[in-house]
């Protein structure tokens, strides 16, 4: 196939490499520079999330994402706890963490940690709960004669601390109230 893989690299093999095709017509030549990178774990570029929310009974993923090279090696502490992966909590191979059926014993302060060969570095974040947001009222389904019109509600609780938005859809695409505006109109009830 023409391909050239080059196993546990070294600084050795940075620099300009040349692949010539030859056959009975001539010879032709490309060129590519390979840089090797090396650097410790840094979050500086890519800190973790100061505050992050999490829904009661919900998922969440807490990203860690720092610039390494070669890649790191993660962990995750909950406060001075060590966490492992077990039945609710995973640490993905990326370095997120994944909590399911969110509960208020997770909120508090979490590390990532990562390291490499050339060193190591964390970011911490603080997890908290926020009440699930629930339909109260679904839409219900609906005859209605051509020409007609037609009311749908939707009603929801959600946590008093967050903003909510309703968005509606048809058919899975989601309407735009200005676009349809002669034929869709949204109502807001307090």
């Amino acid at each position: 196939k023409g391909e050239l893989r080059i196993q546990s690299l070294t600084f050795d093999d940075a620099g300009m490499y040349q692949c010539i095709a030859e056959n009975t017509h001539g010879i032709i030549y490309a060129n590519a520079e390979l840089k090797v990178v090396a650097s410790p774990p840094t979050f500086e570029l890519n800190p973790m999330k100061k505050k992050i929310l999490a829904a009661k009974g919900g998922r969440v993923i807490i990203e860690c994402k720092p610039k390494a090279a070669p890649k790191p090696k993660f962990s995750w502490s909950k406060g001075t706890e060590l966490l492992v992966n077990g039945s609710r909590i995973r640490i993905w191979d990326d370095g997120s963490l994944e909590i399911i059926n969110v509960t208020k014993l997770d909120e508090g302060r979490y590390t990532c940690f990562a390291e490499n060969n050339r060193g190591k570095a964390n970011s911490t974040g603080v997890l908290e709960m926020t009440e699930a947001t629930r339909i109260t009222l679904a839409p219900l389904n609906v005859d209605v004669t051509v020409g007609e019109n037609a009311t749908m509600q939707c009603i929801a609780s959600h946590d008093p601390t967050l903003d909510l938005t309703f968005i509606w859809s048809l058919n899975g695409f989601v309407i735009d109230f200005e676009k349809e505006h002669e034929h869709y109109e949204r109502n807001f009830m307090v």
